[in-house]
């Protein structure tokens, strides 16, 4: 199993430009700044937006849907847990490092002949009231954390009770083909939308 790092990377570059156009577009009466301090991206902040008719500031991360170029899925996954080295690390949809207020979650990321990406849409999540409304179907850091340790060998689709795996979500274990590891909650970018915590920039 091998990291897409640096294909990621590549792709990444690719993106960047086109995103950068969609938030001067849309964003209205906000003000962006694209960071490249690698120890504020590790906090889980690639862009600081600012508010022009206020004093405030919000930390974006900017997730996009790399291994899915030229498809278009309806859905995102919030990394819950990973490993690095064969240690179990906390993935970011919890991670009490990380400082983000929302998530860009770029998906539909579209290319052309040439490898140029050409489209994509932006869904941003406020990550606080995700969580909030997680924890109040009982799905919480520490529920999930559970449900994980009880399916550890586990790869593939684990429907969850609290949530309807064909509207809603369900969580997903990538043991076998991801170097990483990864436990994620899969959530549907509509079902994000109509409980109140995202909404669809582009």
């Amino acid at each position: 199993m091998k990291s897409n790092f640096k294909a990621d990377l590549s792709k990444e570059q690719q993106l960047t430009p086109l995103l950068d156009f969609y938030y001067q577009k849309h964003l209205k009466h906000y003000a962006f700044e694209r960071i490249s301090a690698l120890k504020k991206q590790l906090r889980g902040i690639d862009i600081i937006l600012k508010d022009e008719r206020s004093t405030k500031e919000f930390y974006v991360d900017e997730k996009a849907q790399l291994d899915y170029i030229n498809e278009s899925l309806p859905t995102f996954a919030f990394e819950l847990l990973y490993q690095k080295n064969g240690v179990q690390k906390q993935g970011w949809l919890f991670d009490t490092f990380k400082k983000t207020h929302f998530y860009a979650l770029v998906t539909s990321i579209f290319s052309d002949a040439e490898n140029a990406i050409t489209s994509c849409n932006i869904t941003f999540v406020n990550r606080e009231k995700l969580i909030q409304h997680l924890d109040k179907i009982g799905l919480s850091k520490k529920y999930l954390e559970h449900v994980i340790t009880q399916n550890k060998g586990m790869h593939g689709k684990l429907i969850l009770d609290k949530l309807n795996a064909k509207t809603e979500g369900y969580l997903f274990f990538s043991t076998k083909n991801k170097a990483e590891k990864p436990w994620n909650l899969v959530l549907k970018l509509d079902y994000l939308e109509q409980i109140g915590v995202a909404k669809r920039l582009v």
